[in-house]
């Protein structure tokens, strides 16, 4: 294993590599992926030995990696293929799955729609109701197509989804908002009780989205068995244009892993940090992990796939919104399938393709047998590594 520098020491993540705002604004340095590097271990690891797999309660996956819930990247048929590859495919519960019959042609407006045209026409798709009915139905049918039934809806859904899964069930409720804190203060109506509704679930629950270390605890008090971290960052997302807030995801990850640390020493209960977005090549994902992720959650990668339902294009989830959109259409472009993305072989030099190749090579150059080893390895602040010694790769 290389030298330990964990993920809550000070001379990389801590609150005491602070610069000045103006007079009496102090602001803490953080990090993004770009900025970062791993250092190869002292002693290497043969890739072979190298286990990539990992557990949410009593749910057991060979392959780290949830596809994330949105309408361009997971349907009924996309989630059991990721599952045959190892993956988690997560169904939005409030997509267009669960408000058309034929979600195909809902997604065919919008694939098709001009781009001047294309946020008005996503958010008139989406403003047809959740059927129950069909939440029901798409249920039915992931355990039919032999998929772990993994479910997502935001907050608002939360507890009628829930009363809709006490009778059909899940092996995974995903709770996910652009921001979600156990904290929430509402004149207009009543926050969602995260504890009296994790008493109701049997499957674990997963909460996100949030990047805070005080956040993330509050969530792992209420009983969460996974955060989603990340604010921002995806490919789609509009969030930190119009709203100005997010943390960059290498200093996320690792204030919300402290958390999990702490938590785990207070509690004996290891809550898994889930890295949601701005991961796209191999060399983010091995990054994710060693800033302290145990799982990644992706989006626009798995959307370039050619299986993918947005059929070449991606969309945030919150570009429905009818009052202020936080996300945008974007064309991915198909590049190779679900397959070849995630475990290869890889027919690009770009790092886009193979993403779990690169994974187990990465923590075997590390010294990183396991993703709890991986966690641990040395980083190094490296704003030179994309530019170094790359002249001509640029200039071409």
């Amino acid at each position: 294993m290389a030298s330990s520098l964990t993920v809550d020491s000070p001379e990389l993540f801590g609150s005491e590599h602070t610069e000045m705002l103006g007079r009496g604004r102090a602001v803490r340095r953080v990090y993004g992926f770009d900025e970062v590097a791993l250092v190869p271990g002292a002693v290497t690891v043969d890739p072979a030995l190298v286990d990539l797999s990992w557990s949410l309660g009593g749910l057991h996956r060979p392959l780290p990696v949830l596809a994330s819930a949105m309408d361009a990247v997971v349907n009924v048929e996309s989630a059991a293929l990721l599952a045959r590859l190892g993956a988690l495919g997560v169904l939005n519960l409030v997509g267009v799955t669960t408000r058309y019959d034929d979600p195909a042609a809902a997604i065919a407006r919008i694939v098709e729609a001009a781009d001047a045209d294309s946020v008005s026409i996503i958010q008139q798709v989406y403003s047809q109701p959740v059927r129950d009915d069909l939440v029901e139905r798409r249920v039915a049918e992931l355990r039919a197509a032999g998929a772990p039934v993994a479910l997502a809806t935001p907050p608002a859904y939360a507890e009628r989804c829930a009363d809709i899964l006490g009778r059909s069930g899940a092996d995974v409720f995903v709770i996910q908002a652009t921001v979600t804190t156990v904290r929430h203060k509402s004149k207009n109506y009543s926050p969602l009780d995260f504890r009296r509704l994790r008493g109701r679930l049997d499957c674990p629950l997963v909460i996100g989205n949030c990047v805070a270390y005080e956040a993330a605890l509050d969530l792992m008090d209420i009983g969460a068995d996974g955060l989603l971290v990340g604010v921002g960052p995806g490919a789609a997302c509009t969030t930190r244009q119009v709203l100005g807030v997010g943390v960059p995801q290498v200093t996320a990850i690792a204030d919300c892993a402290a958390a999990r640390e702490d938590f785990d020493v207070r509690s004996g209960r290891r809550v898994k940090i889930i890295a949601d977005g701005g991961i796209r090549t191999g060399g983010e994902v091995c990054k994710a992990f060693a800033a302290g992720a145990d799982a990644i959650m992706i989006g626009s990668p798995l959307a370039a796939a050619t299986e993918a339902p947005g059929r070449g294009y991606q969309w945030g989830m919150s570009t429905p919104d009818p009052a202020l959109p936080r996300g945008t259409r974007i064309k991915v472009k198909s590049s190779a399938s679900l397959a070849t993305i995630l475990t290869g072989p890889a027919h690009r030099d770009d790092g886009t393709h193979n993403l779990m190749g690169a994974l187990r090579l990465g923590m075997a150059t590390c010294g990183a047998a396991t993703i709890q080893e991986m966690q641990q390895v040395e980083m190094v602040i490296a704003p030179a590594l994309a530019t170094e010694g790359k002249h001509f790769q640029r200039s071409g």
